[in-house]
């Protein structure tokens, strides 16, 4: 088993740094929101709906905090080597680093369900491209949200920074 290497991290730096579209995919389950989330109201605003996501991947061996941490600044520093400022600050929460934040940079973007499935879409056509997924044959099935659980991530929050946000907790 291999971890994503530089230039798949690469591949998802760039699909957060430039804008693009891809078709949606299934709706998930959706619940009512947590009751006590302490990153609401800091981060972004208290998600209205809060999807479940149940992924088809496993959380890998050896898929700790350092790893995931490793994983968000591989992914911002690539997005910083870029000739203009990035589209979204993504970051790791929790005192596992469990929790994966997408906030948008720009006024306008990521404050609708379809611009935040629009992004996750973007970041699975990415997530095809790695090797990780090649590996494993699994290129045309899992998706960003399946190598957020592989990375041992369990919940991903997406906001515009202002007034919208949503919630996907992976199990």
């Amino acid at each position: 088993m291999r971890w994503p290497s530089s230039a798949a991290l690469l591949l998802l730096a760039a699909a957060l740094a430039v804008p693009g579209c891809a078709a949606p995919e299934a709706g998930p389950a959706v619940t009512p929101p947590a009751k006590r989330d302490r990153h609401a109201g800091y981060y972004y605003p208290k998600p209205a709906a809060i999807e479940v996501y149940e992924a088809k991947a496993t959380t890998l061996p050896g898929a700790d905090r350092r790893r995931r941490i490793a994983f968000v600044v591989a992914v911002v520093n690539a997005m910083l080597a870029k000739p203009f400022p990035p589209g979204a600050a993504l970051f790791a929460k929790g005192e596992e680093a469990e929790k994966l934040i997408i906030i948008s940079n720009r006024p306008g973007q990521l404050n609708t369900i379809y611009r935040v499935r629009a992004l996750l879409a973007t970041l699975t056509s990415s997530a095809r491209a790695t090797p990780i997924f090649k590996d494993f044959n699994v290129e045309d099935v899992f998706t960003f949200l399946d190598l957020a659980m592989m990375l041992g991530f369990k919940q991903i929050t997406v906001s515009d920074g202002d007034t919208f946000s949503h919630q996907i907790l992976l199990e």
